[in-house]
């Protein structure tokens, strides 16, 4: 079954760390997907940065695809109204992700703002966006609507692909891994070793994250799922959903 590769993060904040990813990647010839995050935690705005900008031109004219990764990367710290809209928030903020599951629990005039916000500084920097993909894979349903009405042909979340305008989807595996604590990390990597047998039934994506590239353990385990995927990449998301 067909492998889709891609680089989450990618920012300004994460330069020499996606740098590092993107020669893993090369080194088996795969162009991965590029989740650039517009302005990461707030501190790190594309725009301020013009040769990063020209950096992401070049890889897009080299066949990476483009996709808006959030605008912040970064959720409230406030969790929703009573103890369920609680309970969610600390789900998606404190076990899916580190506080960074944007897109989990804002409204539809937030999400809209920030779609336009992100639309908005990537094409200013000169950037096509060929998907969406959410922070930590983490979005209400009803977002698939409002990616619909804009066009977007390619979104994904922890367990399907879909193109949204489209209205088709597929289950798709996914590994990737987290690095927070010793324990996420070994599981993780325990997780994508496991895992593996399921793409004989189901596409599967590579998700490299820049933080995987601060541990020696995880590069490795990174370089033996590119090595393992060898022969079967794909370089749009939208080939998983053939």
């Amino acid at each position: 079954m067909p492998v889709h590769v891609s680089i989450h993060d990618v920012s300004p904040a994460w330069e020499r760390e996606v740098e590092l990813a993107l020669e893993a990647a090369h080194a088996h010839g795969v162009r991965p997907a590029l989740l650039v995050v517009p302005d990461f935690h707030a501190r790190a705005a594309l725009l301020d940065h013009p040769r990063y900008c020209e950096r992401l031109r070049e890889l897009q004219a080299e066949g990476h695809e483009i996709y808006l990764h959030g605008y912040y990367h970064r959720a409230r710290t406030e969790g929703g109204a009573g103890a369920l809209g609680r309970a969610r928030h600390a789900f998606a903020q404190k076990v899916v992700s580190g506080g960074e599951a944007e897109f989990s629990d804002v409204s539809p005039e937030e999400a809209l703002q920030r779609l336009d916000d992100g639309e908005r500084m990537l094409r200013d920097a000169g950037l096509a966006i060929s998907g969406f993909v959410a922070p930590a894979w983490s979005m209400p349903g009803w977002v698939l609507a409002l990616l619909a009405e804009r066009g977007y042909a390619y979104t994904e979340d922890h367990l399907r692909v879909y193109d949204p305008a489209g209205k088709r989807s597929r289950t798709s595996l996914v590994l990737n891994y987290a690095s927070r604590t010793p324990g996420r990390l070994l599981s993780s990597v325990a997780w994508c070793r496991i895992a593996r047998p399921a793409r004989r039934v189901l596409p599967a994506r590579i998700a490299i994250h820049p933080a995987d590239m601060k541990f020696a353990l995880l590069r490795a385990e990174i370089e033996s799922l590119l090595g393992w995927a060898d022969g079967d990449f794909v370089e749009t998301g939208a080939a998983l959903l053939s």
